[in-house]
């Protein structure tokens, strides 16, 4: 008899479970005493004892890079977070309830810890946060929210375009001091990185490549603030910058360079090198527009800029110097014969009016000379000839033919090695600079 009573009173009791348990989430409602407004809940920490710290749990994925603005100091990109913590007084039984594990609250009616981020510059309709919190059985509350968070960030340009950047993105508590509140993070810096590779959207001409976890303290008087800190590495893609800005320095240097091979007496060498000229000052206004001013380091590439322009400022001086030689030199010959054949002609014709002076007008036997019109033309340009070596022999003070020309070669011959010697340390500058050894 008794085996047969010990089935009946499963059943039994069965039964009267599944009339005592409550399926519907109004019942769950009420138990909580979430049927009505409860201001308690609204502003009181949901703590039993007030002298325990409430542990707020949350996790960050940057699922977004929209850009770096070098002006401002300023980083913008998405993120998605979830915070989760504790409300001891809400709880229940879930077998009481069929089973009920999961309670959708709108956030109106609970407590939420004012979490906020110190490097937020974003307008207030950047975050889109979920009106809605998950409450579990054992009275863990679960928020979600994503934003456009723009934040500062102190950015070090020296290397750029092939820089990186490392920014801090702090959680903290405006109100609550380290007793009352503790920020902490479920994921570690490795598992955080890997789900935002996963979820990565887009990066622009960004790339991530680390993210670290920071438990700290904000000191500020008699109240000590948690931090959570989110340190993002951030890697620039320079290829675009190399196509724009290195590319054409070098070519334009080169180009430069190769103009010392063009004949000054072309007339084209001088207006070449302008040219360049102009073009290295449009790279600097390009970049004038990107970079922000800042005098403690100056990048790397506006040095590289400015040490072009300086090249190619002094070779446009150099070309005008060798030029005004060159002109020198033939301006002096040109002025030399003149004044030589001048001398001659002077001399023949005060020679003449002499021998024309004679009574008879006939030429002395013992000059053994005829007069100047009676001469042919190749005595007459015998005797032109021996009185220019005269009159260069007495003009010995004077500079020599070509002395300007020879001064203009040397000057061209030293500026050009130096001009290579300054090339090739612009190569070791870049290679030094911005290749990392």
């Amino acid at each position: 008899m008794a085996a047969l009573w010990i089935p009946a009173l499963v059943m039994f009791a069965g039964v009267c479970s599944s009339l005592s348990s409550d399926c519907t989430y109004y019942g769950l409602l009420e138990l909580l005493n979430l049927t009505t407004s409860n201001a308690a809940l609204e502003i009181m920490r949901p703590v039993k004892n007030w002298r325990n710290t409430t542990v707020v749990y949350l996790d960050m994925v940057l699922y977004g890079i929209l850009g770096i603005d070098e002006k401002s100091q300023t980083v913008t990109g998405h993120i998605w977070f979830s915070v989760l913590w504790t409300n001891e007084l809400l709880t229940w039984n879930a077998s009481d309830f069929c089973g009920i594990k999961e309670l959708a609250i709108p956030k109106s009616r609970l407590w939420i810890p004012d979490i906020i981020i110190k490097e937020d510059t974003s307008d207030s309709g950047s975050i889109h946060e979920d009106p809605w919190v998950i409450l579990h059985p054992n009275g863990e509350i679960y928020s979600f929210a994503r934003q456009r968070l723009t934040f500062t960030c102190i950015l070090n340009l020296h290397k750029f375009p092939f820089d990186k950047q490392k920014c801090n993105i702090t959680f903290l508590s405006m109100n609550a001091d380290v007793k009352t509140l503790l920020l902490r993070s479920s994921d570690n810096g490795s598992s955080t990185l890997m789900r935002s590779d996963q979820f990565m959207a887009t990066q622009g001409e960004w790339g991530l490549k680390n993210i670290d976890i920071i438990h700290d303290y904000l000191v500020g008087g008699e109240k000590n603030s948690s931090l959570l800190v989110y340190t993002v590495l951030l890697e620039r893609k320079p290829f675009l910058y190399i196509i724009n800005f290195v590319v054409p320095l070098v070519y334009l240097l080169v180009l430069d360079l190769a103009s010392f091979f063009i004949s000054v007496d072309s007339g084209e060498k001088f207006g070449f090198k302008v040219t360049v000229l102009l073009s290295v000052s449009v790279l600097l206004l390009i970049l004038q527009d990107i970079l922000p001013s800042t005098e403690d380091d100056l990048p790397m590439i506006a040095n590289l800029c400015v040490g072009v322009f300086t090249l190619v400022w002094l070779s446009v001086l150099e070309s005008m110097l060798v030029s005004f030689l060159y002109n020198l030199d033939r301006c002096c010959q040109e002025k030399n014969k003149s004044s030589i054949v001048g001398k001659v002609l002077k001399k023949k014709a005060t020679k003449g009016q002499k021998e024309g002076d004679s009574e008879n007008g006939e030429v002395k036997a013992e000059q053994g000379a005829l007069p100047l019109g009676q001469l042919g033309h190749a005595d007459l340009l015998k005797q032109v000839l021996e009185e220019l070596k005269a009159a260069q022999q007495e003009a010995g003070g004077q500079r020599s033919p070509g002395f300007y020309t020879r001064v203009a070669t040397i000057i061209d011959t030293l500026f050009f090695v130096g001009y290579i010697l300054a090339f090739a340390a612009f190569v070791i500058y870049i290679c030094v600079g911005w290749v990392d050894i």
